[in-house]
């Protein structure tokens, strides 16, 4: 059996073109999982495909050792599988290290104040940005602990400050730094600027002044399919290339990569190979969330509920393609402006379109990890500016009383993986009559105008109490049928 590595590159697969001695790091990436490595990751190994050798990207785990030790023994090169009609690999080059942050702090600020590092983007999924109902929840632990000492830095702000504490102190003229969010939330450059700064106004008030001249906090909305690597894929990977690859990532033929163009400093030139640099990233973001991951949402709970294991398997029930529909054009459309140049409707049927891909496996419970945070992102909003436009609501009622549904069926199967599954676990899910608004309540749904209707809110009980009853299939026939 033949490993991947620099030495021992399959020859029936595409590759990178360039010398990666020649490589420096200018990138340094927060969350090594499979989405950077299936995206943006990807991009990075094109430009650097066009000469721009001084892009390389090191990784940053903020928690586990897993990925490096996977990747080490293979140069931290990895293969990407494109499942389209047919399956299409390339050896992905780009990924120079990866720093495990708790074993090697240090390493982790000095990287970030080296001057040759010119670009911080981060894939830590909604959980990692600590975001509460009014802003960044400073009452955390994680964030307490980070406002009294910065001498071990645990989250992506605290290194960020100390890296910065330490770049503002070099001697000359130290260098600018663009910090990127790429994670799935609205106005995430926003959220990092604000951490870093509380911080960086607790512990270095210099360092803050100096941050406030050099450094822009930017936000990004990217785009693409990225299932969770499993051993069927592993095994694939191995039958095609002759290569063992232990940690292979797969995605679909779709990216998108929409950038705030606000750079404090060098910006890599993304716009060469496929990415778009806007001045305004909002709409983007809106459209993302609000379409697109709003839909894998909704099919995910349902899904779940129906039990499918995968979000192309779902699709494929009449009832739930249909529900998904209908959410989108009636509950959606009417309350989510999309940007200039898009037409909702198109936008729509090309998100269906990518879900039912039967060659990418994307789990809906993979889609549900993380869901007492998402939903504030993608379905939250849309309800209240329904109910400011007096607009129907009835998708997301029934959505919201599914989704009930699945977080109490999903804390008794074990399966739940959500940043606030103990605060879920002190809720009686026998007591019918307070846990929809108590795991609403978790979700910070009673910081939005929703939550104060009674009209919406005896409408979410009244179909959790007939889907706990009948069951999903049942309900969601008669609610199609009206």
């Amino acid at each position: 059996m033949t490993r991947l590595s620099a030495s021992n590159l399959p020859e029936n697969i595409a590759r990178y073109l360039y010398d990666r001695s020649t490589v420096t790091t200018g990138i340094v990436h927060f969350g090594v999982g499979n989405f950077h490595r299936a995206h943006q990751a990807v991009y990075v190994d094109e430009i650097l495909n066009l000469g721009s050798t001084q892009w390389g990207v090191t990784g940053v785990s903020l928690r586990s050792a897993s990925m490096k030790e996977a990747l080490a023994p293979q140069d931290y090169l990895y293969s990407l599988a494109v499942l389209g009609e047919t399956t299409d690999y390339r050896v992905i080059g780009a990924l120079q290290d990866i720093l495990v942050a708790p074993l090697e702090p240090e390493a982790v600020i000095n990287l970030l104040a080296k001057l040759t590092t010119q670009l911080v983007s981060s894939t830590i999924t909604e959980k990692g940005y600590y975001i509460g109902a009014d802003g960044l929840n400073f009452d955390h632990p994680d964030l307490q602990a980070e406002l009294a000492s910065l001498h071990k830095p645990k989250t992506i702000y605290g290194f960020l400050a100390r890296g910065i504490m330490q770049r503002a102190k070099k001697a000359g003229k130290p260098e600018p730094l663009t910090i990127m969010c790429c994670d799935n939330i609205s106005g995430g450059g926003i959220y990092l600027k604000s951490g870093v700064e509380a911080l960086l106004e607790r512990h270095d008030k210099t360092a803050l002044a100096w941050s406030k001249q050099n450094i822009s906090f930017i936000s990004s909305m990217v785009d693409r399919v990225c299932p969770a690597t499993d051993e069927a894929l592993k095994s694939k990977v191995l039958k095609d290339t002759k290569h063992k690859d232990a940690w292979p990532v797969s995605a679909e033929p779709f990216s998108q990569w929409i950038i705030e163009k606000n750079f404090a400093g060098a910006r890599p030139a993304f716009d060469k190979v496929g990415a778009v640099f806007v001045d305004d990233i909002a709409p983007f973001e809106r459209m993302k969330l609000r379409y697109l991951n709003c839909a894998h949402t909704i099919i995910s709970t349902l899904g779940y509920l129906s039990g499918y294991t995968y979000v192309h398997e779902a699709l494929e029930s009449p009832d739930i393609l249909k529900f998904t529909r209908k959410a989108l054009y009636e509950n959606v459309l009417p309350n989510a402006q999309v940007p200039n140049g898009y037409d909702g409707a198109d936008y729509i049927e090309s998100v269906i379109g990518r879900f039912q891909n039967g060659n990418l496996p994307y789990g809906t419970l993979q889609v549900g990890t993380d869901s007492s945070q998402k939903i504030q992102q993608r379905w939250f909003p849309t309800i209240d500016q329904a109910l400011t436009n007096n607009s129907d609501t009835s998708y997301f009622e029934f959505c919201l009383g599914a989704w009930v549904v699945y977080i109490k069926i999903a804390l008794k199967n074990a399966v739940l993986n959500d940043p606030k599954i103990e605060e879920f676990q002190k809720i009686n899910p026998e007591n019918t009559e307070t846990i929809v608004k108590s795991y609403l309540a978790i979700a910070n749904a009673d910081k939005y105008e929703f939550f104060q209707s009674q009209t919406f809110m005896m409408s979410v009980k009244n179909y959790f109490d007939q889907i706990q009853e009948l069951g999903i299939d049942n309900i969601l026939l008669k609610f199609l049928s009206k």
